[in-house]
């Protein structure tokens, strides 16, 4: 920008939230038809520097984008012979020259010797992102993807586009709240949740397994006896509600009186209604989809695109086509007529998590190319929240990994357009089955990139044993429950409303989202060794969750060398029992913990 092919028209400060400052460079091309607008975004007690481009059109013909990078930078926290990389979700280790893609959300890179490193970022949605870091300890840059999935987005005369945003954040191992486990939890909690760090998670439950499309009002009305008694706070009734994949009405062979007795029902337990929705995925059936074939993803060969779901086949509408305007009116007008309070939006958009291929080759549509598609359609996805919020801002829309295209997946970009991700469908219907332990696999190994209550991890089962490892599971990540709440006892129903109202209280006064720090052996559970996690206020106050597993231990050691300063009261949540006092400097030396005969679990509740 010091050179001579731009131009400084202006460069100015203002405020952001939370409690922050954004400066803006606006340049001007002086060889292209082009004004580009740097953004940098610098957060109160957040070591993060914050990016991203806005690039305008000034010219009487269309440009076409392709090869963007919004962040690059020659950094390194030292020499190449001392740098340690880790991708994936900065969790597993990698070689120091890589590229970084679908599930590389955050990359991060140490100094073996002194601790000091950096993570990158970066907030390109799905498949489209790439990370590079350049040569052999040479610098990272952010980007959309050139290759597997090239970037391609033009641009009309006066048109602006807007990159995603990348986020560099420093720190320094074991050195207090410099600590990346500190440091990342507290900045995207606080810095890039929709609903900021204030949000508290409701308990939720889903009616997908075991019941699936078989859902009946008399089951629903049974299970919302339960889920009341058990203190959750949303019902939601998965698949199998809907006439039709793609419009509200009712399936009245299931729900002869429609929804609103189940509100009503849902709603004097003190609880409020969910529902799921498909977004692009409908039935040919549907007036939309006879009306207007024409916005139908087409594949290589121009024939329709469709995909498999639990109706059957199904059309996949392009959201780069004006069928967006009518998803996000179909959805605000079904959160409208019912107050849901959860809306869990699902199935094939851009991508298929089960190998479809992906994007669109339709002529006439709001993309050029197939490979604009991509970025078209994420783009769709976008508007289609965004009109939502719009005129419903305290809903919490969830945007499954099945509408994201990958398994399991979770990123920035995701974040940017939801509130919550379904991220996995664990087995969890038979004993011997993944269960929480898988749970708890996915979790822990994208803890440290993404804040943990945007985490739903389906599907345990509430009434499968052990039900304190699915209840203390389902306390570290967005809680959620699936299965037939019937089969549980009323002393079992009792029993989970006990320690769900304990975690709701502890999660009101106590703000867990500040540090997640997994315990045990984290980076791969198992059935012979004990795992865990620790969620903590930068006060040293919260929760302390310890699984036995099969490991047949009655102690273990809990350290945390990066707590803060003070003097905790320490309680056994499971067993009511108080523990004594601790001091920071005794959980930074490790703690010993007793772990009750008679149960598969520890909680420790933590009070300053």
């Amino acid at each position: 920008s010091n050179g001579s092919a731009w131009e400084l028209i202006e460069a100015k400060t203002e405020k952001v939230t939370p409690s922050g400052r954004l400066l803006s460079i606006h340049l001007r091309s002086k060889t292209k038809p082009l004004d580009v607008t740097v953004f940098y975004a610098v957060y109160d007690s957040h070591p993060v520097v914050q990016k991203w481009i806005a690039i305008t059109n000034r010219g009487t013909a269309p440009v076409t984008l392709s090869h963007l990078c919004f962040e690059s930078l020659s950094i390194a926290p030292g020499p190449p012979d001392v740098l340690q990389t880790s991708g994936f979700y900065a969790s597993q280790p990698r070689e120091v020259f890589f590229t970084g893609r679908v599930d590389d959300t955050a990359v991060l890179e140490r100094n073996s010797l002194t601790g000091e490193g950096y993570i990158a970022m970066n907030g390109a949605p799905g498949y489209t992102k790439r990370t590079e870091l350049a040569g052999w300890g040479d610098g990272v840059q952010l980007m959309y993807d050139t290759d597997l999935f090239p970037f391609e987005r033009a641009l009309q005369p006066g048109e602006m586009f807007t990159t995603a945003k990348s986020s560099i954040a420093f720190f320094a191992d074991g050195k207090g709240f410099a600590d990346p486990r500190w440091v990342i939890p507290s900045y995207t909690s606080q810095a890039l949740m929709k609903k900021g760090a204030g949000y508290q998670p409701p308990w939720i439950y889903n009616t997908w397994e075991p019941f699936e499309r078989g859902i009946t009002r008399g089951i629903t009305m049974d299970l919302i006896s339960a889920a009341g008694r058990m203190g959750l706070d949303v019902f939601t009734i998965d698949d199998g509600w809907q006439a039709d994949y793609g419009e509200n009405a009712i399936n009245l062979k299931l729900f002869p009186n429609g929804l609103d007795e189940i509100q009503a029902a849902v709603e004097q337990k003190g609880m409020r209604l969910g529902l799921w929705v498909p977004l692009a995925a409908i039935s040919t059936k549907t007036a939309i989809a006879r009306q207007h074939p024409e916005w139908i993803c087409q594949d290589m060969h121009g024939k329709p695109k469709f995909t498999g779901t639990m109706e059957g086949s199904d059309a996949v509408m392009c959201l780069a086509t004006p069928y967006r305007e009518v998803a996000a009116k179909r959805i605000g007008e079904l959160i409208g007529r019912y107050r849901l309070a959860y809306v869990k939006v699902d199935l094939t958009t851009v991508f298929n998590a089960y190998g479809e291929s992906p994007g669109c080759y339709a002529q006439g549509h709001d993309h050029s190319s197939w490979a604009e598609s991509l970025e078209r359609i994420y783009e769709g996805i976008q508007y289609v929240t965004d009109h939502i919020y719009r005129d419903h801002p305290d809903v919490l829309l969830d945007l499954t990994f099945e509408l994201w295209g990958q398994k399991h997946i979770i990123d920035y970009g995701l974040l940017a357009a939801g509130d919550l991700d379904w991220l996995s469908n664990v087995d969890d219907g038979v004993p011997g089955a993944a269960g929480p332990r898988q749970a708890r696999t996915l979790l822990y190994l994208r803890s440290l990139a993404i804040p943990a209550e945007t985490m739903l991890i389906g599907n345990l089962q509430a009434e499968m044993a052990s039900i304190e490892d699915r209840l203390v599971t389902a306390m570290g990540a967005g809680p959620l429950f699936l299965g037939d709440l019937r089969k549980l006892t009323a002393e079992q129903q009792d029993w989970y409303g006990e320690k769900i109202r304990w975690f709701k209280s502890l999660r009101k006064d106590v703000p867990l989202l500040e540090g997640f720090f997994p315990l045990g052996n984290w980076q791969q559970p198992g059935a012979a060794t004990w795992d865990g996690f620790a969620r903590l206020s930068r006060q040293g106050e919260g929760l302390i969750a310890l699984f036995k597993n099969e490991s047949h231990l009655d102690k273990v050691i809990v350290k945390l060398p990066v707590y803060p300063d003070g003097t905790f009261h320490v309680r056994s949540a499971m067993t009511g029992r108080t523990l004594g006092r601790q001091t920071g400097e005794q959980f930074r030396q490790g703690m010993e913990v007793q772990l009750p005969s008679d149960h598969q679990v520890e909680i420790l509740e933590i009070r300053k």
